[in-house]
């Protein structure tokens, strides 16, 4: 018993040592896990914080939008770009502020609205401000800008309409072979995709049809139905 005493007195004795030499490292990293845990639980409910009061804001500017109030818009999709410009929702409120401003005739609004979704949007947000931007562009004959709009990367399930926007472009800066190509071009993507999608795209294929042919292109009867036949 004495013996078992002595040995466990020289483990308490080699425990309290390393304690005294290692115990503030333990403690600290101990005290750097939990606040790392609680600030991951904070920043979560903070993010989710974010969302609830953007979303709030949204479903106000949504319906002064559909009401017509362009004051009650162009204060809601402020303060949505102001505070929650981080926010998935902030991107959805300046296309739908953007669409209002446009309906109104306040094109300057419509414009920078666009302009924020495509410096700070993601995705298909910003895919469809780049669109609508190049759109606008086209009727201030800024034909130049709405080309490097268009010009880079672009999503999955975009390449049909931005060749097809890119040919509306180059069409109003009377560059009329361009634009056939950059249209027949949208033709050959919508090809690519599955029998379902080219068929629900069959509308969207007959206006590029027609576009080609008002340019003057001879078009075979297959290009509306196989972009992959155009030569």
């Amino acid at each position: 018993m004495a013996a078992y005493d002595l040995e466990e007195q020289e483990q308490l004795a080699e425990i309290k040592s390393w304690w005294k030499q290692h115990g503030n490292k333990v403690v600290g990293a101990l005290l750097a896990a939990s606040l790392t845990v609680a600030g991951w639980q904070g920043w979560n409910w903070y993010q989710r914080e974010q969302a609830a009061q953007a979303s709030a804001i949204f479903s106000v500017l949504k319906e002064a939008a559909e009401r017509g109030d362009s004051q009650r818009v162009k204060a809601a999709s402020g303060e949505l770009l102001e505070k929650f410009g981080s926010t998935p929702v902030a991107a959805l409120g300046a296309l739908t502020a953007s669409r209002a401003a446009f309906d109104a005739g306040d094109v300057k609004t419509a414009r920078a609205q666009l302009g924020w979704v495509v410096e700070n949007g993601k995705d298909e947000a910003r895919e469809l401000a780049r669109l609508r931007l190049a759109t606008l562009l086209i009727d201030e004959k800024a034909w130049d800008e709405a080309l490097r709009l268009l010009d880079g990367p672009v999503a999955e399930g975009f390449a049909a309409r931005f060749a097809d926007v890119r040919g509306d472009v180059l069409a109003a800066a009377g560059r009329k072979a361009e634009a056939a190509a950059a249209w027949k071009q949208a033709l050959a993507a919508l090809a690519t995709g599955a029998a379902q999608a080219r068929e629900a795209n069959s509308s969207y294929r007959e206006l590029l049809r027609l576009k080609l042919e008002a340019s003057g292109e001879s078009v075979p009867d297959a290009l509306a139905g196989a972009a992959g036949q155009v030569k």
